[in-house]
């Protein structure tokens, strides 16, 4: 007795059950599953400009250090 999950070497190359036309057109674009959580990139963006808020403090802690 043969069901639908069994397939041989002759089966295999015939089992294509993907149609001819699909009824969706291909993607063009990103969408929401390829894009990282909206949380997970305002919290590098509040990285981002702490660590350059650090950064330009620093440079201007040795700014005025080195005015003499």
């Amino acid at each position: 007795m043969k069901d639908g999950n069994d397939l041989s070497a002759t089966d295999a190359t015939d089992a294509t059950d993907a149609p001819m036309n699909p009824a969706t057109p291909a993607r063009t674009g990103p969408n929401e599953e390829d894009r990282a959580p909206m949380t997970f990139t305002v919290r590098v963006f509040i990285y981002l400009v702490g660590v350059h808020f650090i950064a330009a403090f620093l440079f201007f802690l040795f700014y005025v250090a080195g005015a003499k």
